[in-house]
């Protein structure tokens, strides 16, 4: 039935049922024995009630609404629609001479709420009682893990048919107030402990873990109690799957290591983040990489007036242009592809746009390649950031926010020392700047071109083994959602000249992440995939920093986000020896180079290697 009939169709029982409240109110208010002067009242008005009633619906979107879906939302727009055309009725015969006992409107009201609710929602209970036995028949049996507002949500999901092939047979929660109670029409069973009994006795097939928003540690423990059934799990991955009230099936997935990391759900403040990006022209460099990507895809939420995505590699920016015109096709996105060290381009494309917001993410971040490739680390990382600043500045930007990293505190490498430079180079720029200059450090993210993570699945895809620096290693970890979230909120408190350091949480051992990994792929480590030690690479240190001896916290108002004390920094002498990397940078004087950055960056510890130094001599 196409929408035009079934609008069409649904007018017309309205049509009848709007009335036939009427005259049942007049029913019971004379006890079925209705004078005629009110009868014939009614008939003469009975148009003009239609009329508005209808009218009223059509406002209240009742004839928009996907019915089979009904929840209480759709119940109070009904219990609008019906208070509104109630008055305005009551509203229209004050100005007629057609006299109606005021006790039919009272009634009518409630039984035009009775009569037109039923019709909407009659179908689905309907549908719920006769048809769900053929939705679930043959399915395989699933267990729900976590009867909260996330589990109601999927197994509605599964009751309206879009969850085919399970037979869900209850609920597991360690709420003791739910034990022994039902949700949507299916028991609590028992606890996370009860798992391996229930999957015995219900010859369970599958169990998915709806809780989105608890922290890493309980789905590793509920993860471990589950893999020891032997049963396929699946997860509902994320918070933001339910924004909207929804449970996507596309979304549930196995179980994946970001899983176990989860930490508390990041908060933005909506109101600052608008504030600064709505209607504004936003620039992001590195919008093709990871971190630039996921900029890319939440600026744009926050409407900013358009969108520039600048970067040097033509297939990644393809990609998520087309990406964010499939999703915003409304939206203003333009395409740049150049590299921040051409100055002269990075000044054509300031001056063409003028950016009131940017974003610089562009930067080499492999440690032992730019160990290796020192000269690029500073032609990228130091004169990079140094062009795209000073273009912001002559165009009047208004707030300029530096992706940094935690490998630029106290740095055993050239990638981390270059980033260190950086980070100068924005505090010096807003001692004499009207654009607000910040830098947000944090630690590595998940998923990344260049991480971790994806090494170890392509080796455990290719039966190992997973190679490990050394077992001791630890890194802080963050998935890139996160990270961008507390970016853009960062953006929203700059005054100027801050350092902003993310909470990264609590650091994971490298080999710990490793073993979930293989484990969560159905294998067991050491037995099926081996891990093999292979020694600290040029540049890697044990663990990371996110802060210098010196610098120091201060809290801010959002509980993840903390600003470094500012130090004091020579502008000139910061200008003379930039300059001096520039020209060593385009010699390729190496070894120059590393004593030039130790100069810039006292903190600096130079991988000392007598093979690298013969590689990079």
């Amino acid at each position: 039935m196409g929408a035009r009939v079934r609008r069409i169709l649904l007018v017309v029982i309205d049509v009848f049922l709007i009335n036939a409240a009427f005259v049942a109110a007049l029913d019971i208010r004379f006890d079925g024995n209705v004078p005629e002067q009110y009868f014939n009242g009614y008939i003469d008005v009975a148009l003009y009630f239609t009329v508005i009633f209808i009218l009223s619906y059509f406002a209240f979107g009742l004839y928009k609404k996907i019915w089979q879906y009904a929840s209480i939302d759709e119940l109070l727009a009904i219990v609008y629609a019906v208070t509104v055309g109630t008055a305005a009725s009551i509203a229209f015969i004050y100005f007629i001479e057609i006299r109606l006992p005021r006790s039919i409107f009272v009634l009518g009201w409630i039984l035009n709420i009775v009569f037109i609710g039923s019709s909407r929602l009659g179908w689905r209970l309907f549908r719920e009682r006769f048809f769900r036995k053929n939705v679930f028949r043959g399915g395989k049996p699933l267990l729900i893990v976590g009867a909260g507002d996330a589990g109601a949500l999927l197994m509605r999901e599964l009751k309206n048919g879009n969850g085919y092939g399970y037979n869900p047979v209850g609920f597991v929660d360690d709420d003791a107030e739910k034990q022994k109670k039902e949700l949507m029409g299916l028991p609590v069973l028992g606890t996370r402990e009860d798992i391996p009994d229930l999957v015995e006795e219900y010859s369970i097939q599958e169990i998915i873990i709806a809780m989105p928003s608890v922290p890493g540690a309980v789905i590793r423990k509920i993860v471990n109690i589950c893999r020891s059934t032997g049963v396929k799990v699946s997860i509902l991955p994320a918070i933001h799957s339910l924004m909207d009230g929804k449970v996507n099936f596309s979304e549930i997935r196995e179980v994946q290591v970001e899983d176990l990391l989860r930490r508390e759900p990041v908060k933005i403040n909506l109101e600052e983040v608008s504030g600064y990006l709505k209607g504004k022209v936003a620039l992001v460099t590195g919008a093709g990489g990871s971190i630039g990507s996921e900029l890319c895809r939440q600026i744009i939420r926050f409407s900013p007036k358009s969108i520039i995505l600048m970067g040097h590699d033509e297939n990644p920016i393809f990609e998520i242009e087309q990406e964010l015109k499939k999703s915003f096709p409304d939206k203003l996105i333009k395409s740049v592809i150049t590299n921040i060290r051409e100055k002269e381009k990075v000044n054509y494309v300031f001056d063409m746009y003028r950016p009131q917001v940017v974003f610089h993410a562009a930067a080499h971040k492999h440690v032992p390649l730019m160990e290796l490739n020192p000269e690029e680390a500073v032609k990228n990382n130091v004169l990079g950031t140094k062009n795209v600043a000073e273009a912001a500045d002559k165009v009047g930007t208004e707030t300029f926010i530096l992706i940094s990293t935690d490998k630029a505190v106290n740095p055993t490498n050239v990638m981390g020392a270059t980033k260190r430079v950086a980070e100068m180079i924005i505090q010096s720029m807003d001692k004499r700047s009207d654009t607000k200059f910040v830098a947000v450090r944090f630690g590595n993210v998940l998923g990344s071109r260049g991480s971790v993570l994806p090494v170890f699945k392509k080796q455990i895809a290719e039966g190992g083994p997973v190679t490990i620096t050394h077992p001791d290693m630890t890194r802080y970890f963050m998935t890139i959602p996160e990270a961008v979230q507390l970016v853009i909120q960062a953006g929203a408190m700059a005054e100027g000249g801050e350092i902003f350091v993310l909470d990264m949480g609590k650091p994971v051992k490298i080999e710990d992440m490793a073993r979930d990994l293989i484990t969560l792929s159905g294998l067991e480590p050491d037995k099926d995939i081996e891990i093999v030690y292979t020694g600290i690479r040029p540049g890697e240190k044990l663990y990371e920093e996110l802060l210098t001896a010196e610098e120091g916290t201060t809290a801010t108002k959002h509980k993840r986000i903390f600003v470094a004390k500012p130090l004091d920094i020579n502008t000139s002498e910061l200008n003379k020896l930039i300059n001096q990397l520039e020209r060593l940078s385009l010699s390729c004087r190496r070894e120059d180079i590393l004593h030039t950055l130790k100069r810039l960056v006292p903190t600096y510890r130079a991988y000392e290697n007598q093979e690298l130094k013969q590689q990079v001599g």
